[in-house]
């Protein structure tokens, strides 16, 4: 059952839990680094490393951390990790380095990171945070794979840099800008959904009680203004 229990939570990432096209989370670097796919394989490697590095810090310290100051420290072992990874992409990546951009070290305040940081690894035993964010980071790996793959053979003819002669009077400019990029988000977003029958999580209420913050929140303004949204829905 334990065995069963931790390939669920390292796979869910993948399909049924994916943090781009089920959770709806990353969406700025998803869109700004999938235009290449060499790019979209380093910003997906350099996720997964910060995933990985700050569950398994953040799962040890789950009990030192008050919970009144919880997600600034969450932030502070974050940070740490990116600026980590960035030194090590500028020396030994620099090309990569150059093409990510301000993307790299924004992945200090990427929600999938921070969103896992809070709703698991402050939760659960070091050893099943570590196979969380490996799952979520090779569930955002593959995404970024899948999209970029699409924009970059069929929007610029190429794949990781590499022309495809054949493809060079069919392509799609369209594919690799902004307005391309969200409709093969769309498109790939539909196609998740079709492939887990709709059995994949959704957000079913937006009130306070699905807020990270809600425990700490002290005038339910979000509650009223929800419940005050929905009650002008339903008139």
């Amino acid at each position: 059952m334990k065995r069963n229990s931790n390939w669920s939570i390292l796979l869910k990432g993948l399909l049924k839990e994916n943090p781009v096209f089920v959770l709806i989370l990353g969406t700025c670097p998803t869109l700004a680094t999938t235009t290449t796919v060499d790019g979209a394989f380093g910003m997906g490697i350099a996720a997964l490393a910060v995933l990985v590095c700050s569950n398994i810090l953040i799962s040890l310290l789950r009990k030192v951390i008050p919970d009144s100051v919880r997600i600034p420290c969450y932030i502070v072992v974050i940070a740490g990790f990116v600026t980590i990874v960035q030194m090590i992409v500028q020396a030994f990546l620099p090309g990569l380095y150059v093409k990510l951009g301000v993307y790299l070290p924004l992945i200090t305040v990427n929600c999938i990171i921070l969103g896992r940081a809070e709703m698991f690894a402050g939760k659960n035993s070091v050893g099943k945070s570590a196979l969380d964010g490996l799952g979520m980071g090779l569930g955002f790996t593959v995404a970024l794979l899948a999209m970029s793959t699409i924009r970059e053979v069929f929007g610029a003819a190429s794949f990781a840099g590499i022309a495809i002669p054949f493809m060079e009077n069919y392509k799609i400019e369209f594919l690799v800008k902004a307005p391309g990029g969200m409709l093969v988000y769309g498109c790939l977003i539909a196609l998740v959904y079709v492939i887990t029958k709709g059995r994949a999580p959704l957000k079913k209420s937006f009130s306070c009680a699905g807020c990270p913050n809600a425990a700490n929140c002290q005038t339910g303004a979000c509650e009223a203004a929800a419940e005050a949204e929905i009650e002008k829905g339903d008139a």
